[in-house]
């Protein structure tokens, strides 16, 4: 081929590339050799100052299960017999509690019973039978609280250590920190709920104030994948080639000539930091990772090329699993494929009817319906992980902004259906590499009010979960307005009572 290097074959993959976009001849072999498996996925390396491992890391990709609207541990995994034995009762007290609607009614037992399930004997309640028969994979902090119980500062706490918007997610802090093991799909991929995006949209998967490109790129598991990532209608090869060649070429120019005077040839990493180019070095990257995507989006996101018994097995058969099971299987097949970080959203945005977590008005009616959704496919992919041997160095989180009281959100003297936002104390849970399996850390008061025994903040949630991926939460940091900042901010303590 004219203009092929003589020594090509000796080219890394990232200088191949280089060269590819010099010409449409070499545009038109490099689509050749991905089509045809000959040019494979190369790691591309984070960007820290102080780059990880700073120890060794016993995870190297995550998967964070979101539940919106506040999940109820009274129901689910902090089984209270004494909240049983005071059902109807008032709470007690000289304490008022500060709850969102201000309505403290009569307290209300568990709506599900509790039984001690696996070797490990964890209580888990029948709200969550499948999860139920892997309790023993399950670590569960039953003494998490929270700095406010409205849901939106509550969330972008829970997501980025900031009650504020404007920081970067943990997501993007391990785009930053990590990179990715694969350049042909995003390092940090996000997953919503089918039925609608959460509070705020992309504010919960955003890059803040670190490089654009370590925002979350959204792939849904159901329909189109990802919205213009094939034209909209059939465009001969050479010409899309050579527009793509155009299209950079144009973009670095216009980069090389804003720049200023003394850096128009530095590197594109170098240039990305002066203000105002962030977003065109993250748009350049973004067409380039959009043409290798066209080629492995298709591919990763065909469940179809999956055995019956595992269709079968994540509930894809079933018309009330069907959506995150798909969302947990696309999951997997993004891990094996070199994806660091995969966030999928239990729940979507706030209003009538509801569709998350926020169980004001009825909570078997609500919880009920979200845990159908979500129980079997979270077991298969916790069972599918583990007989592929992923588990091992694979770090699962499901979390909630903050869970539910253990009275009613009725008037005095009522025992209403429903149940008000409680940020006093809540359970999460992690599962996977580094951690003590069928494990229950902490807990909260005689009926599951306030977290009173190894109480564990965001902050020290976000430092543990760094540490197992083999990052110091305290290096991990960006300059920004005169300040190192971190995901931790100026707290965190590792929760190493959770620690292997």
């Amino acid at each position: 081929m004219s203009g092929v290097p003589n020594d090509s074959h000796l080219l890394s993959r990232r200088g191949f590339f280089s060269w590819t976009q010099t010409g449409l001849g070499g545009a038109a072999l490099a689509n050749l050799l991905l089509r045809t498996g000959d040019v494979h996925a190369e790691v591309v390396p984070g960007e820290s100052s102080d780059p990880p491992p700073h120890f060794a890391a016993k995870a190297k990709r995550v998967i964070h299960i979101v539940a919106c609207g506040g999940f109820s541990q009274i129901d689910s995994f902090d089984y209270k017999p004494e909240l049983a034995k005071r059902h109807g009762q008032p709470l007690g007290g000289d304490e008022r509690p500060d709850v969102f609607f201000g309505q403290v009614g009569l307290l209300r037992k568990n709506d599900w019973a509790f039984r001690q399930r696996g070797e490990s004997g964890l209580w888990v309640s029948e709200l969550l039978p499948h999860i139920a028969t892997v309790a023993d994979e399950l670590t569960l902090i039953r003494s998490m609280w929270a700095e406010t119980s409205n849901h939106t500062p509550a969330t972008f706490q829970e997501q980025s250590g900031f009650r504020l918007n404007g920081f970067p997610t943990i997501g993007a802090w391990l785009s930053y920190g990590l990179g990715n093991d694969t350049d042909e799909l995003p390092t940090y991929v996000v997953i919503p709920d089918t039925r609608g995006l959460p509070a705020g949209g992309s504010i919960n998967w955003t890059n803040g104030f670190l490089p654009a490109r370590h925002q979350g790129v959204v792939i849904r598991s159901r329909g189109i994948p990802i919205d213009d990532l094939q034209p909209a209608h059939s465009i001969d090869e050479r010409t899309e080639l050579a527009s793509r060649a155009l299209l950079r070429k144009l973009n670095e120019k216009h980069l090389r000539l804003t720049a200023p005077a003394g850096l128009a040839e530095v590197a594109e990493a170098e240039l990305a930091k002066v203000p105002g180019h962030d977003a065109l070095v993250a748009r350049i990257r973004s067409y380039e990772l959009a043409a290798k995507m066209q080629l492995a989006v298709p591919e990763v996101a065909d469940l179809a090329s999956e055995t019956a018994a595992t269709q079968e097995a994540y509930g894809l058969n079933d018309k009330a699993t069907v959506d995150f099971g798909r969302g947990c299987l696309l999951s997997r097949r993004l891990l094996e494929r070199g994806v660091r970080f995969i966030q999928m959203f239990s729940g979507g945005a706030f209003g009538s009817p509801r569709i998350n977590w926020d169980g004001h008005e009825d909570m078997r009616e609500n919880h009920a319906r979200e845990a159908v959704r979500i129980d079997q496919p979270i077991a298969a992919l916790i069972r599918d992980l583990k007989q592929r041997g992923m588990l091992e160095d694979t770090l699962l989180l499901f979390t909630s902004e903050f869970g539910r009281t253990p009275f009613a959100q009725s008037a005095a003297g009522v025992i209403g259906a429903g149940r008000d936002h409680n940020q006093y104390g809540f359970t999460v849970w992690m599962c996977g590499a580094g951690l003590k399996p069928g494990l229950a850390y902490g807990a909260t008061d005689e009926v599951g009010w306030k977290a009173v025994e190894n109480r564990v903040s965001w902050h020290d949630f976000h430092a543990t979960v760094l540490h197992l991926l083999g990052i110091d939460h305290q290096r991990l940091t960006y300059y920004h307005n005169g300040i190192q900042r971190r995901l931790t901010n100026v707290h965190g303590e590792l929760v190493e009572g959770v620690l292997a």
